[in-house]
């Protein structure tokens, strides 16, 4: 499970300081919500995505039709809780690999384009990704799986207006 010094070089360079995100995949949000305000956890953004509104989703290099539902909380790094709620994506296929728990580890970024720029220099392909998700069309997610490694990475650019939180 190594990774190559070039792909680990490339990689710093596209996501920056340390680990801004742990996403899990669960299979019910409400009640993983509940089980992890009561580890301390709390005030809770929640929402949910699709073609809806994310401007240019992609899967595997393809136009996207994929549907989600997360949860955001804590910080430093922040918690993510996401429910795959219609595929494919990259969700369902981890939870028919791996099942339900940890998925991803997330980088805030000031560039999502800059980022992907750096996954393709280091020989990564992005295998999901999302942009402009937020209230002005801005912000976006990329995906990349590690090569001889069952970690996946995200490239996050935040977007300056989120979309309000849902109620759940």
């Amino acid at each position: 499970m190594a990774i190559n010094e070039d792909v680990t070089r490339s990689l710093a360079g596209a996501l920056g300081q340390g680990v801004d995100q742990v996403a899990l995949l669960v299979e019910d949000l409400a009640s993983s919500i509940d089980l992890w305000t009561s580890l301390g956890i709390s005030d809770w953004r929640i929402y949910t995505y699709s073609q809806d509104n994310i401007a240019v989703p992609t899967y595997r290099g393809e136009p996207a039709k994929f549907k989600f539902r997360l949860a955001l909380g804590g910080s430093s790094p922040q918690i993510e809780l996401i429910q795959p709620l219609e595929g494919p994506s990259i969700y369902h296929d981890w939870v028919a690999k791996h099942g339900y728990g940890l998925h991803h580890l997330g980088f805030f970024v000031p560039s999502i384009d800059q980022a992907v720029d750096d996954f393709g220099a280091a020989g990564l392909e992005v295998v999901q990704s999302g942009r402009g998700y937020g209230l002005d069309l801005d912000g976006g997610f990329a995906y990349v799986e590690l090569p001889d490694s069952p970690l996946v990475l995200e490239a996050i650019e935040v977007p300056r207006r989120r979309r309000p939180s849902e109620v759940l």
